[in-house]
């Protein structure tokens, strides 16, 4: 959504040590420290393995030096034995904030150190013991869409193996802004609607979102180019990509990934903005183009057009729901349906005024919202079913009142 510029950099400093606000209240949280001393390739007591080892399974976009990019990447992977630890390179962002877990069981938080060895499951991890099985699963993702981090090697207990872990048979990919990367949502990119979406379809995704950025291929908010272009790119379009590749990015190799079954846009609300200078001809334009450049990239996919809206405006006691680009978005959907392979998802009535925080992009519970419409379209639109129900999903919102006297 609106993301100011001059404050973009100066708020990368202080997320990290931010409170999440909940009901007006900050929540407590206190999450473990992981970080062990560093292990020598030959250490005795463990089994080193390469960050191109191929029984890793890298979700969402990194580059060819590991480093992850855009929001929620992730890394999963299978093992034997009772320990795993990460070393972290030079390119980690300190104190980001990182998910992790055994098999499906709930996420864990921890702050990350540059250069840094954290160990994330020993047989004191919580749950360890509830499986017999020979081998389990182990999944890290990354928080924050402005932070990430580099994989420079993975340790496993002495003599034990590295798996390859289980896929789900469906791809999606979101591209978007603030308002699909997690932007002040508790968990950020954890919390997201593509996020929750994905999760609960039980689905392999990518989010392909950043802050700030514009469907149109011009500066916004500090971003030097737009989705139009930078989609097809490794990086996105923050400071870190910034200071290592300059204007050269490393292009996305799509032929080297599995194809998406489904792709989800969420885009213009940045173009919209008086202060990026984009016209309504110009977006429609672009997104017009653009969506065929998506389809031509996977000819069986399907895409969904999001509607946008602006938030809600008082009208004396009453709130209205305002849109945004409705008829350019509308306009690209009608030139473009007879193709057989695009469908336009309408989100009024889905959230009210209190679904959207103080700074203008959706609450947990706007996010959680969202993305349940957006599940039953998709399951009555094209027959998906949810494959894989049950793992915690959304940290730190199991909510409710036990007081039953009110």
């Amino acid at each position: 959504m609106v993301f100011i510029g001059a404050a973009f950099l100066l708020s990368l400093a202080s997320l990290i040590s931010s409170s999440i606000i909940q009901n007006g209240q900050v929540r407590d949280v206190n999450f473990p420290n992981t970080k062990i001393e560093s292990i020598a390739v030959n250490d005795a007591g463990w089994t080193t393995f390469a960050p191109n080892a191929t029984e890793l399974a890298y979700k969402g976009r990194w580059d060819s030096k590991f480093i992850s990019y855009w929001s929620s990447p992730g890394l999963k992977f299978g093992f034997t034995g009772d320990k795993v630890a990460i070393t972290f390179g030079q390119h980690t962002i300190a104190k980001v904030l990182v998910g992790y877990r055994l098999d499906t069981q709930d996420w864990q938080f921890t702050n990350l150190t540059t250069s840094g060895v954290h160990q994330f499951i020993s047989p004191k991890t919580p749950g360890f013991n509830l499986s017999t099985a020979p081998s389990r699963n182990f999944e890290l993702r990354v928080t924050n869409w402005g932070y990430g981090v580099q994989i420079s090697g993975i340790h496993l207990a002495a003599g034990a193996r590295l798996l390859k872990a289980p896929t789900y048979t469906r791809n999606i990919e979101i591209i978007g802004d603030s308002l699909s990367s997690g932007q002040y949502a508790s968990y950020e990119g954890l919390s997201s609607w593509p996020w929750a979406l994905c999760n609960a379809l039980g689905t392999e995704f990518t989010v392909s979102a950043y802050p700030g950025n514009c469907l149109v291929d011009t500066e916004c908010w500090g971003n030097l180019r737009g989705q139009s272009y930078q989609w097809f790119q490794t990086q996105d379009t923050g400071w870190r990509s910034t200071q290592l590749y300059g204007k050269n990015p490393e292009p996305w190799n799509f032929t080297a990934h599995p194809a998406a079954d489904l792709v989800i846009i969420h885009l213009g609300t940045n173009d919209n903005n008086t202060h990026n200078n984009v016209s309504s001809a110009t977006y429609l334009k672009t997104y017009i183009e653009f969506a065929r450049k998506v389809h031509d990239v996977w000819p069986k996919s399907q895409i969904i057009l999001v509607s946008l809206f602006n938030s809600f405006w008082q009208d004396g006691a009453d709130y209205r729901q305002s849109g945004i680009m409705v008829d350019e978005i509308k306009q690209v959907f009608d030139t473009l349906k007879g193709e057989g392979w695009i469908h336009y998802f309408d989100t009024r009535g889905i959230l009210a005024h209190n679904d959207i925080g103080p700074q203008w992009h959706y609450t947990d519970i706007g996010n959680v919202k969202l993305a349940s419409a957006l599940m039953q379209y998709i399951r009555m639109k094209f027959g998906w079913e949810v494959e894989g129900a049950g793992p915690e999903i959304l940290h730190d919102t199991l909510y409710w009142n036990d007081e039953p006297g009110y």
